[in-house]
C-alpha cells in the first residue's frame, strides 16, 4: 500500500472520530502551549536582562570592605605608614586613601572613583522625605558612570554645592516636579540641581567633599566603595587577580582572612543568567508533564481505535493489506494527532506568552517596563518535533497490536 493511501486512511480516522481525537489533541495543545509560553518568557527575560546589564559596563569593578567568605568584621589591618585609616575605629574594616594609592600603581586601571553613601532628609517647598545620597569624585564620575543624563549635565571638576538627582525624584517624589536650577535643602544645606538622571531612582549624586559635610557619620578619607574602570575589558579576570593581590599585600591579609571584596557587573550578569536559566528549565520541566498526560491520551485513543477498527483491519488484510501497512496507518494517525496538537499548541503558546508579562503585573523586576517575550524558531521546531515523536511513540504498541491481528479473527470480531 502506498504511503499516500496510508496517510489518507490515517486522516480519515482522525476526522471520523472527532470528539475523541480533539480531546486527545487538547492534551497536546496544553502541553506544547505551556512549554512554548515558558520558554519564550525565559528567552524574553534573558534578553531584557542582557540589555539592562550591558549598560552596567563590563569594564567596571567595585571594591567594598568586608569579605563574604569567612570574613571577620572585627579584623582590622595593622596601621601602616601613610594611611589615613586612623580616623576609623579599631573594630571596623574600611577602605581609605592608602587603598586608592595602591590601586593607582596598577597600570591596567584607567579610572578610580571613590564613593560614600547614606540616607539624608531632603526639603522642597515645605515638603520633606528621606532619599539615598551618594558622594562621588566629580572629576571622574562622569567618565565612569553608566547612567545617562536626561536633563542638564553631569557633575564637573569645579562643582561644589550642586547635585544630580534621579528621574523619579525629579518627576514624582514631591507634589511639584524638580528641574534644572531648582534649589533644595539637604540636611539644612542648600544645593542647586544641575542634572537629572535617565533612570527611575530617588537618589542624589553630589561631590564627595560636600557629601562628607552632609553625612555626619562619614569620616574624610574613608570610603564605602571604590569604583574602578579598567583599560581592557577582555582582561577583566586578570586585572581582578592583580587588584586582589595588590590589596592583600598593602592590607596585610591572606586569602583566609581577606577583608575586602572585588565584584564586577559581568560576574553578576553571569550569575543572574545561570539562575534564570535554571528557573526556566525547572518551569519547562513542570510544563512538560502535561505532554506526558497528552501521550497517555494518545495511547488510549489508539487502543480504542484499534478495537473499533478490528473488523476493518480484517477486511483490509483480506484484500491484500500487509502488516506493515496496518502499522503505518495507525502510526500516521498517532503522528497526525501529535502534529495537529503541536501546531495549535505553538499558536496558543505564542498568544499566552504575550499576555504573561501583563498577568505577572510587573512582579518580576525584569518584566517592568514591558519586557517582551521571545518565541524562537528553535523552540517552535523543538515543540513540534516533541509533539509528533510523543504521538508516534504513544501509538507504537496499539499500532503493532493492530497489525498482528489475524484476518479471520478480525472478521469474526463483534
Amino acid at each position: 500500500m502506498k504511503t499516500s493511501k496510508c496517510l489518507k486512511h490515517a486522516l480519515n480516522m482522525v476526522i471520523h472520530s472527532k470528539l475523541r481525537s480533539w480531546l486527545t489533541i487538547l492534551g497536546i495543545v496544553i502541553g506544547v502551549g505551556s512549554v512554548i509560553a515558558i520558554m519564550s518568557l525565559g528567552a524574553g527575560l534573558q534578553q531584557s536582562m542582557e540589555a539592562q546589564m550591558s549598560g552596567l559596563g563590563g569594564d567596571i569593578l567595585t571594591i567594598t570592605a568586608g569579605f563574604s567568605r569567612g570574613i571577620t568584621f572585627g579584623h582590622r589591618r595593622p596601621g601602616g605608614s601613610g594611611s589615613s585609616s586612623s580616623t576609623a575605629t579599631e573594630e571596623e574594616v574600611v577602605l581609605d586613601r592608602a587603598d586608592v594609592q595602591a590601586l593607582k600603581s596598577i597600570p591596567d586601571i584607567e579610572l578610580i572613583d571613590t564613593n560614600i553613601r547614606g540616607t539624608v532628609k531632603i526639603y522642597y517647598l515645605g515638603k520633606s522625605g528621606s532619599v539615598t545620597l551618594t558622594g562621588v569624585d566629580q572629576k571622574v564620575w562622569s567618565k565612569i558612570t553608566t547612567t545617562e543624563i536626561r536633563d542638564g549635565r553631569m557633575l564637573g571638576p569645579a562643582d561644589m554645592n550642586v547635585i544630580v538627582i534621579g528621574g523619579r525624584l525629579a518627576d514624582s517624589y514631591f507634589d511639584k516636579p524638580l528641574g534644572i536650577n531648582k534649589m533644595v535643602n539637604i540636611e539644612d544645606k542648600a544645593f542647586r540641581i544641575v542634572g537629572v538622571l535617565d533612570d527611575s531612582s530617588n537618589s542624589i549624586i553630589m561631590p564627595l567633599q560636600m557629601a562628607y559635610t552632609v553625612l555626619d557619620d562619614k569620616e574624610n578619607g574613608v570610603y564605602d566603595s571604590i569604583v574602578i574602570k579598567i583599560k581592557n575589558e577582555d582582561e577583566l579576570d586578570y586585572v581582578i587577580e592583580k587588584i586582589e593581590h595588590k590589596l592583600m599585600m598593602t592590607r596585610h591579609v591572606a586569602d583566609k582572612n581577606r577583608d575586602f571584596t572585588v565584584s564586577s557587573s559581568r560576574q553578576f550578569q553571569e550569575m543572574r543568567s545561570e539562575m534564570l536559566g535554571s528557573m526556566t528549565l525547572f518551569l519547562t520541566a513542570i510544563a512538560a508533564v502535561s505532554l506526558l498526560v497528552g501521550a497517555v491520551g494518545i495511547a488510549n485513543t489508539m487502543f480504542t481505535s484499534v478495537l473499533e477498527k478490528t473488523k476493518e483491519i480484517g477486511i483490509m488484510k483480506a484484500i491484500g493489506a500487509r502488516n506493515k501497512d496496518i502499522l503505518m496507518i495507525f502510526l500516521l494517525n498517532a503522528g497526525l494527532i501529535g502534529l495537529v496538537g503541536g501546531l495549535i499548541g505553538v499558536v496558543f503558546g505564542a498568544v499566552l506568552s504575550g499576555f504573561m508579562p501583563m498577568l505577572m503585573g510587573g512582579s518580576m523586576p525584569m518584566t517592568r517596563g514591558g519586557a517582551a517575550t521571545v518565541v524562537s524558531m528553535e523552540s517552535v521546531v523543538m515543540a513540534l518535533s516533541v509533539a509528533v515523536i510523543i504521538g508516534v511513540v504513544s501509538g507504537v504498541v496499539p499500532a503493532y497490536n493492530g497489525s498482528k491481528l489475524k484476518p479471520v479473527d478480525a472478521l469474526r470480531y463483534e
